[in-house]
């Protein structure tokens, strides 16, 4: 390594943590302690003894690691038979397993959309999503949160001398908030775009069959492409992108997070499976979470939305730090929102519910969140 250059660019990136440590951005990596009310395992599933017997015996069967990509060495049977399940589930022609949801959202924005095309995206889409569309060559315009009423005037006015592509999430991720999926359903009977739907905070707790919000929403006939994360509330790792068979085919030859990444483990297909069964046969376990989340929202003032995400706004970088840090210190795992994750002077505290909660627990809590607030002038 050339000396000169290395201390060049080490002062440089010195500079730049500094300047987000002075900001309050700097991050730090924290082990899990205290009473979770953080992570995104809703029902509890990451540790459900069944969940975790079978993936161990998976293992022992099917080993550690696939050891290649599915096009090279890395395809099992296990991987298509969830994958034709995960399709069922969802009420798709087909569906095809990627390592993470990050890859699969690439995947999909990366794969379709070409230059004559236009991408008409949430403003507060996950950062999985504005990586994708920012690798493809369409054109791009955002619209505003969850506006029906904007994304149409946005329809009529963009000009398209190609295909529309509307991308949103159905249950944001540090907003707790639904997106009107029936009214973008109704514009897209009218426009004619393709409705690309992450529900990866929405699997596993809505609808029926418990397989999101496009299905208790009705909107299953209006969207074109779902991503499904099995790292939420089904307690593995990986996603599902479901939607026609022509479709998937064609992400199993141009999606590169698809085709140049290691398949997942095998025996992971075996944990979600497990994770649908437990899904089948006790409707009542996510009931009975979106009614923990109403309560808790009722305590604190919200809106008794049925979302297990719910944002304390506190609005200060370094004061949602603050009143995290004494929520940790006091036995709750309560995480601190920031820039980039959310919008410049919207630093938030992010509280999950999930199903190792009680009502008196979050009664507690709520109780313990409220002093603290206080306490730092919120």
């Amino acid at each position: 390594m050339d000396e000169k250059a290395g201390q060049s660019l080490k002062q440089r990136i010195l500079s730049r943590l500094l300047a987000l440590e002075n900001s309050g951005l700097k991050r730090s990596l924290l082990e899990p302690t205290g009473l979770d009310l953080s992570s995104n395992d809703y029902l509890g599933f990451s540790r459900h003894p069944r969940v975790r017997k079978r993936f161990a015996e998976a293992v022992e069967r099917l080993g550690a690691g696939s050891t290649g990509s599915r096009l090279l060495r890395g395809h099992r049977t296990e991987f298509q038979n969830l994958e034709l399940r995960f399709a069922h589930f969802k009420g798709t022609e087909s569906a095809l397993f990627f390592g993470s949801g990050w890859a699969a959202n690439l995947g999909i924005l990366s794969a379709f959309p070409t230059a004559d095309d236009l991408i008409l995206s949430d403003e507060r889409n996950h950062a999985s999503l504005i990586d994708g569309m920012r690798l493809s060559k369409a054109s791009r315009v955002i619209f505003p949160h969850c506006d029906a009423t904007g994304l149409e005037q946005l329809l009529q006015s963009q000009p398209c001398s190609g295909q529309r592509f509307v991308v949103t999430e159905s249950l944001f991720s540090m907003d707790g908030d639904i997106a009107p999926l029936k009214s973008y359903a109704e514009l897209q009977q009218r426009y004619g775009f393709l409705l690309i739907v992450d529900e990866a905070h929405a699997v596993g707790l809505y609808g029926a069959s418990g397989s999101g919000l496009i299905e208790e929403l009705g909107c299953s006939d209006q969207v074109w492409l779902s991503m499904n994360s099995a790292g939420k509330a089904l307690g593995s790792s990986g996603a599902f992108i479901c939607g026609p068979t022509w479709a998937i085919d064609y992400l199993i030859q141009a999606a590169r997070p698809f085709v140049f990444s290691t398949a997942p483990p095998p025996a992971v297909t075996e944990a979600i499976d497990e994770a649908l069964d437990l899904l089948e046969e006790d409707p009542q376990l996510r009931l009975n979470v979106l009614a923990l989340a109403v309560q808790l929202r009722v305590r604190l003032g919200l809106q008794p939305e049925k979302s297990l995400i719910l944002p304390i706004h506190i609005g200060e970088n370094s004061t949602a730090v603050e009143a995290a840090t004494r929520l940790q210190r006091t036995g709750y795992d309560v995480r601190a929102i920031r820039p980039p994750t959310v919008p410049i002077g919207t630093a938030r505290l992010r509280i999950s519910i999930h199903a190792g909660l009680s009502a008196q627990q979050l009664e507690v809590f709520a109780a313990c969140l409220q002093t603290t607030l206080q306490d730092i002038g919120i």
